[in-house]
């Protein structure tokens, strides 16, 4: 079975994906602070994954975080948010969604799980 891996700043990110994932994806938090210790620890857990994704936040420290990771692991694969929403955790989930499924996850279907996406979905700004 494929091992895909996401990882991502903090836990209301991980929770976030998780509400419009559709299959079994491994997530990874780094809570907003990244070593050399932590980047080691990273790197056996990420041993046996085919495929590593960094999804992190489109603000200062966020762009940080993805160059250390870019450079302990240059064959990871980055999905950006819209700078308009700034964070994973504040981006809509219909707009997660299309993120993940541009990158070959499975989604949820909005259409068979309206649970998923809850018709007030604060995140969305008006106009959008």
């Amino acid at each position: 079975m494929e091992e895909r891996v996401i990882i991502v700043e903090g836990k209301t990110d991980r929770e976030r994906l998780l509400q419009v994932l559709a299959e079994p994806v491994l997530i990874y938090c780094t809570y907003g602070s990244y070593s050399a210790d932590k980047a080691g620890r990273l790197a056996e857990k990420l041993e046996t994954a085919d495929e590593v994704y960094v999804f992190t936040d489109e603000d200062h420290s966020g762009k940080k975080l993805r160059r250390q990771l870019s450079d302990d692991f240059p064959h990871a694969q980055h999905l950006h948010t819209r700078r308009m929403f700034a964070q994973v955790a504040n981006t809509p989930l219909d707009v997660l969604a299309e993120i993940l499924e541009r990158a070959g996850f499975q989604v949820q279907d909005r259409q068979r799980d309206p649970e998923v996406w809850p018709d007030g979905d604060k995140k969305r700004p008006q106009g959008q």
